[in-house]
């Protein structure tokens, strides 16, 4: 396959960069005990690298999704058969085989994050990752049987997905059904928020909290590949060995601050990318370097803070939030167009990886919904449609 066009402008930087321990996705999958469900060809009309053969319309003709009946714990999770959704003129109808699950979705299980106007209300999933079934009427550029990845506002968690043709891009074309399904939510979010909107430069410091989690390892790995220094922050040492792995320096979550502060000779963290929430407040504004960054993306521990206003103007520091879910059509175009230019060639060249913490079968979304909640999470939690 000849090399792809176009570059991230940092390659330089990452091509010097030294070679690292990957945490390969099916590595991680396999040892978590799922090795029938995820070993590639194990789905019975599942190809390795499609995920569906072509002719999958003939096993079946309703779509696979999990279901919110309300809003709660694991009570109000449903597994159901629909129908298929209706693939319009400016969309795709994706098949997926495998379905990645994101905090969010945690979220608005409880009733806290619902879906925006358009969008399924009671079927969760803010990503979709697999091979084009049906092309709408005025669409161009897709063909029966591509492979894309993208993002939707809603019913994700679904083996079927019409989405709008303009937020889905090309897949990498080295992974496989099960690792596709791991990029697209956690990557572009880390990308938009590091990259595009905190504009990360090389040789600056990055901190991330929630290091070893979907985002946290995606970041991870793109402030590595941007020729950033990386300190990632994890509570389990497993999640800090898989940190160190991807070539940054793993701390714990006890003392972080001073422990940013020592590793950085006291100047702190040019840009901190916040995946935990009101906790780390304190310490963020404590070690932040002068004209920092701090990116506010995860609130699950808590979101309101103690907002002391000199500290900010004496460090010159720059605090923002981002989402990526109810973003309008154009906004959510551009991330996901920005992420494809600049990091869709550094799949292809193994200098990102997807993560994988567990694929469950999608009749077990409580459980999986159960681990997302969980602690000592490495990477991705997906939900298996292949079989």
């Amino acid at each position: 396959m000849p090399p792809p066009s176009r570059m991230c402008a940092c390659e330089p930087s990452m091509m010097s960069a030294p070679a690292r321990t990957r945490l390969r996705a099916r590595d991680t999958c396999r040892s978590s005990g799922h090795a029938s469900h995820c070993s590639p060809g194990s789905g019975r009309l599942r190809s390795p690298r499609l995920g569906y053969a072509r002719g999958v319309e003939a096993r079946r003709s309703a779509m696979r999704c999990v279901v919110y009946t309300g809003a709660g714990g694991n009570e109000v999770v449903s597994c159901e058969e629909r129908p298929d959704p209706v693939c319009g003129d400016e969309e795709v109808l994706i098949h997926a085989a495998f379905a990645g699950l994101n905090g969010a979705d945690v979220a608005q299980r409880g009733g806290h994050y619902p879906a925006p106007p358009g969008w399924p209300a009671d079927i969760p999933g803010l990503e979709v990752a697999g091979v084009v079934h049906e092309v709408g009427a005025k669409v161009r550029g897709w063909q029966v049987g591509d492979r894309g990845w993208g993002l939707v506002g809603g019913g994700g968690l679904a083996d079927r997905v019409a989405v709008h043709a303009s937020c889905v891009v090309p897949v990498a074309e080295r992974l496989d059904a099960r690792e596709i399904a791991a990029v697209p939510e956690v990557f572009i979010t880390a990308h938009d928020a590091i990259a595009t909107q905190a504009g990360l430069r090389p040789g600056e410091v990055l901190l991330v909290h929630g290091a070893a989690g979907g985002v946290g390892s995606a970041a991870v790995q793109i402030g590595v590949a941007m020729g950033a220094t990386v300190i990632g922050v994890s509570r389990h040492p497993e999640g800090r060995d898989a940190v160190a792995g991807w070539g940054a320096t793993a701390i714990d979550a006890e003392g972080w601050p001073e422990r940013v502060l020592e590793l950085t000779g006291g100047r702190g963290a040019d840009v901190i990318l916040e995946l935990v929430g009101a906790p780390n407040w304190p310490g963020d504004i404590h070690c932040i370097a002068r004209r920092g960054r701090l990116a506010i993306v995860g609130i699950g521990a808590g979101q309101k803070v103690e907002l002391a206003l000199r500290d900010l103007m004496t460090k010159r520091a720059t605090v923002f939030g981002t989402t990526l879910r109810a973003r309008p059509l154009g906004e959510k175009v551009d991330a996901i167009t920005r992420f494809h230019a600049e990091c869709g060639p550094l799949f292809d060249r193994g200098r990102l990886d997807p993560v994988i913490d567990r694929a469950f079968p999608w009749h077990e979304a409580a459980e999986a919904l159960a681990r997302m909640e969980g602690p000592g999470k490495v990477g991705k939690v997906l939900l298996d449609f292949s079989a």
